[in-house]
């Protein structure tokens, strides 16, 4: 199942040229991140920071199309794997049905204390991450 976030493209995102910087690109991956935990998994980051984090640790993107101002971005966000403390994310973004940028990323759990390390995911987020793994009904 596939979690869908909008993106409209705004001038603070862009250069001069109106295309958007790519790192606000990742910022925008981001977002979607955190939407999908508030809305899709009812775990909104205020709440989960409070005693876990979810940093990333790989980043894979490619850029297809420049994203430029004005245009309305569909990020769609699969999880395509699940480990016991880590989250793949595949992200793809599109305007129009064209392909602008696709990312890779892997999250870890991890607790908010020192020494942050990773640690399995909560059963009720994992069964809610399960239901939305890539290829389930």
């Amino acid at each position: 199942m596939s979690y869908q976030y909008h993106q409209k493209v705004l001038f603070k995102y862009c250069d001069p040229d109106g295309f958007v910087f790519y790192p606000r690109l990742i910022e925008m991956v981001n977002d979607t991140v955190e939407g999908f935990f508030a809305e899709a998994l009812n775990w909104p980051f205020e709440e989960m920071l409070k005693s876990a984090g979810v940093p990333t640790v790989r980043l894979e993107v490619d850029f297809t199309a420049p994203a430029i101002h004005g245009e309305e971005l569909v990020i769609a966000l699969e999880v395509i794997r699940l480990g016991n403390t880590s989250l793949e994310l595949h992200h793809t973004a599109t305007c129009n049905n064209a392909p602008r940028f696709d990312v890779r990323q892997t999250l870890v759990h991890i607790c908010a204390t020192p020494p942050r390390q990773a640690t399995p995911w909560p059963e009720a987020i994992r069964t809610r991450l399960e239901s939305h793994l890539k290829g389930s009904p």
